[in-house]
């Protein structure tokens, strides 16, 4: 017996409409629901390079470390032929003469590269030293 004689066979059909809107309303909720981030620029003013023919004398109890923008660097007025960390280090245990508790000062022209600034840092920690200051200079307006 076959009673579907007469009917005709429906083909199945997939109904998009409640699919796009769920995927509006998910994509409604993602758009309010997400943040966006401004990530600020922190405004460094670097210091203006000093020659040193007029860099101040040096004030006792001290080390004075001096970068120039060509990348010479001297402790104490004294230049040091090759700037690596364990040069710059023992110029720096040298004029510490065995003490510790001295600060550094660190004298960079604005031009100077951050690897030799940041050499400096290290090889003052490596020595020992603590107290550490970046000396810089306000411009004339």
């Amino acid at each position: 017996m076959n009673f579907r004689r007469g009917q005709t066979r429906e083909e199945p059909e997939i109904n998009l409409i409640p699919m796009i809107d769920v995927l509006l309303v998910i994509l409604i909720f993602l758009m309010i629901t997400t943040t966006y981030n401004r990530y600020a620029g922190l405004r460094v003013n670097l210091p203006e390079g000093v020659p040193s023919a007029q860099a101040p004398p040096q004030s006792t109890g001290t080390i004075e470390v001096t970068i120039e923008a060509s990348g010479q660097t001297r402790v104490d007025q004294q230049l040091i032929a090759s700037p690596s960390r364990a040069s710059v280090t023992e110029a720096l245990q040298r004029a510490a003469q065995g003490r510790q508790d001295v600060p550094v000062v660190i004298r960079a022209d604005a031009q100077t590269t951050h690897g030799s600034v940041v050499l400096v840092m290290e090889a003052a920690q490596g020595a020992g030293f603590h107290r550490l200051t970046v000396l810089t200079r306000v411009p004339a307006r």
